[in-house]
This record gives structure tokens, C-alpha cells and sequence, in this order.
């Protein structure tokens, strides 16, 4: 599915990373590791076309990611560190105007029905200035949930504010995905705990 091939990346005068080489096929994890600043996030920034490398390619179905552009971000699903929320709007509006802008159109049922499932019952009408950090979080994640999610799932440190119960959640979220077919490249400094079977890679920046 996906092809990192001589990835580089120079941000400044600093070298941060270079002549990266993996692949993420149908069920596979691909775990990042590295200290901070090591890259981490300007390579996930890098996998969903938001940054250019330095040098290298990242590769959809074989074709270079700016030459399928259309068709890669409707198979992607990219959920940064932080939580992005808009303070005025809904727990559930928040969540249709993420897949608004993926092009991925829901409505406020569709909404309600994944943030419920993501442990926040009731939540879908309440302002994101009143939810904690840890249920913010959850409304990004809700995102896994929905029907029109992609097949490619690339997190950025999705534990990040989660209790343990949240963190059991999104373990069997990821492993049900990668069971499902689906693949998914994330960064956490946290031990996964994913069902036996999974294809767990690790690349290390």
C-alpha cells in the first residue's frame, strides 16, 4: 500500500533524518520511535503530503503520493498530537467539520453514534470548551469509528491524554482496524498492547 523509499529531512541547518526504506501493506502497524525532535512528526507530516521531503519519495499504490493526491487523501485518515478543536463549536459539530474537510460528509446522527462509541454518551451537544483534554481526544478518535473510515490510519501519539481505559479502547480500535485489513503508522512513547497476530513493525528515527 504505502512505500517510504530514501526519505530524508533536513528542517534548518538540521539533518534529521535520511535514507529511510519500509513499506505498510493491508494489516500492518508501523510503529515510529525516536526521542524528541528526533522527526517524528515531520515524517508523519511527510506520509500524508503536507510536507515535502528533502529527498525521497513516499509512494501510494506504487505512484508517488503528488501524483495520486485525490485518491491517497480519501484512503487516509491522519490525527495529529494535538487536538485542534473549535472551542465555539459542538463535540459532535467539531467532529462533522473534521470529515467535512477530508471530504467525508456525515451527519449529526452518524456523529452522535461514534462519539457514543468512543465513551462519550451525551457529549455530541456539548461545547469542546468544556471537555477535558482526555475527551477531546476522544472526539478526534471517534473518527476511527465512523463508516467512511479510510483504510490507512496515520497517529500521531493517539495515548497522548487518554486514561487507561481510553488506552485499552483504542488498542482494540487499531487491532480490530489491522484485522479488517486496514493499516496504520503511528508514534506513541507508550507500550502497545495489540491483539496476537498483527504485523508490528517499528522504524526507529
Amino acid at each position: 500500500m504505502l512505500e517510504i523509499h530514501k526519505l530524508a529531512c533536513v528542517r534548518g541547518s538540521r539533518l534529521l533524518f535520511r535514507q529511510l526504506n519500509t513499506d505498510v501493506k493491508p494489516g500492518d502497524l508501523l510503529r515510529v520511535t525516536g526521542s524528541n525532535g528526533a522527526g517524528k512528526t515531520s515524517l508523519l507530516r511527510m506520509l500524508c503530503g503536507m510536507l515535502e521531503p528533502t529527498s525521497g519519495e513516499v509512494r501510494w499504490q506504487r505512484e508517488k503520493i503528488s501524483h495520486v493526491r485525490e485518491e491517497y487523501a480519501r484512503s487516509l485518515l491522519y490525527i495529529g498530537h494535538a487536538a485542534g478543536l473549535k472551542d465555539d463549536l459542538t463535540a459532535g459539530e467539531n467532529l462533522q467539520v473534521a470529515e467535512t474537510l477530508a471530504g467525508r460528509s456525515i451527519t449529526a446522527a452518524q456523529a452522535r453514534t461514534a462519539l457514543t462509541s468512543a465513551g462519550l454518551p451525551g457529549r455530541d451537544m456539548m461545547p469542546a470548551r468544556q471537555l477535558s483534554q482526555g475527551q477531546k481526544k476522544r472526539v478526534h478518535l471517534a473518527r476511527t469509528i465512523l463508516p467512511s473510515a479510510p483504510v490507512l490510519w496515520i497517529l500521531d501519539e493517539p495515548f497522548n491524554a487518554l486514561d487507561n481505559l481510553g488506552c485499552e479502547w483504542l488498542s482494540a480500535r487499531i487491532s480490530a482496524h489491522l484485522k479488517n485489513g486496514g493499516s496504520a503508522i503511528l508514534t506513541s512513547h507508550q507500550p502497545l498492547s495489540l491483539e496476537s497476530g498483527i504485523t508490528h513493525k517499528t522504524l526507529a528515527l
